[in-house]
């Protein structure tokens, strides 16, 4: 199935699956996902103590309240889908951090803050949604000052014959049906499985990087090569 990935079409998927999202995050991972985002932020805390964070594509804020548990000082998420940052704004109260998050409506890839905002920028799952991988990456390091690191987490293709198998099976086929099953919106989780596997990675992604301007860029694997977490500094 090929899915037009217009701004407008994405931020109208993920409003239909914002009630559900959460839930399928972590049950479709395994709860894996928690711990990918917890290595992320270790990488943005360990390079500055208490950062300023721009989460780009913050979804339902999950890599935001990660952030603040584990001492970022300020964290504005930005998204296109207001469906998805109202869940985030109605966890970011229950758990009382309404002083340390603020979520935003805005483009990731015409990102409305001035040059030279933040301490840094994050984005986890959000980079392969974008129209134009390098624009939105240019634009995470406007808003970064020099200095500042900037890390990406995404979906990769995992190493090893077997495992690739198994992964490239559940992706395209159990993926999209247990979707579809909580969500009630195939397409979109068949659009997830689409976009995941078109993805550029690795050296390719890398290489998206350095046409943005980044500096001392450098990839970590994780679990076995099914997500990457990339990072770059700014100059």
């Amino acid at each position: 199935m090929h899915m037009d990935k217009s701004t407008k079409t994405i931020g109208s998927m993920f409003d239909s699956i914002a009630h559900r999202y959460d839930f399928l995050n972590h049950f479709l991972s395994f709860g894996i996902d928690k711990y990918w985002r917890k290595r992320t932020v270790r990488i943005i805390t360990g390079h500055q103590e208490n950062p300023s964070v721009l989460d780009v594509a913050t979804g339902t804020a999950d890599l935001a309240i990660t952030a603040v548990r584990m001492g970022a000082s300020r964290i504005t998420g930005i998204d296109i889908s207001e469906k998805m940052l109202e869940t985030g704004r109605q966890k970011i109260r229950k758990m009382g951090m309404e002083d340390k998050i603020e979520l935003i409506n805005c483009s990731s890839e015409s990102i409305c803050f001035n040059d030279n905002t933040f301490d840094a920028a994050m984005v986890a799952f959000g980079v392969r949604n974008f129209h134009d991988p390098v624009l939105g990456l240019s634009e995470m390091k406007r808003v970064v000052r020099p200095g500042g690191i900037v890390a990406v987490l995404e979906f990769s293709k995992p190493e090893g014959k077997l495992f690739k198998h198994v992964y490239n099976f559940y992706f395209r086929n159990l993926l999209p049906v247990t979707g579809a099953v909580f969500s009630g919106k195939k397409d979109a989780y068949s659009y997830l499985n689409q976009s995941v596997m078109e993805f550029a990675d690795k050296e390719k992604f890398t290489g998206m990087m350095e046409e943005a301007g980044f500096s001392e860029i450098k990839q970590i694997r994780l679990t076995r090569g099914i997500a990457t977490i990339y990072t770059g500094i700014v100059k």
